[in-house]
């Protein structure tokens, strides 16, 4: 009997591998536009945050979000998604 497998995920702040429910995922869409994806599910390019303001901002420090995107992250979409965080944190 085989065991279900969970998905793990990296978080792009504290770089600890967590169950994928428990973490947040920040979509860049088609349209290069970057939000967060409470349900999971959307279409695009996921990273995966701890729901901590903590990792937040150690992303933002270290460009977790740059490095997973391949792409420059404008401080705007920096700001929008510190607030959408703090309803998580």
């Amino acid at each position: 009997m085989s065991t279900k497998k969970i998905p793990l995920r990296q978080c792009i702040g504290c770089g600890e591998m967590k169950n994928k429910k428990e973490m947040i995922r920040v979509l860049k869409t088609s349209e290069d536009e970057i939000i967060l994806d409470a349900t999971g599910r959307k279409n695009g390019r996921g990273a995966y945050l701890c729901p901590s303001m903590e990792c937040f901002k150690k992303a933002v420090k270290n460009k977790g979000l740059e490095r997973s995107f391949k792409m420059a992250i404008p401080k705007e979409v920096y700001e929008s998604l510190e607030k959408e965080m703090e309803q998580f944190g």
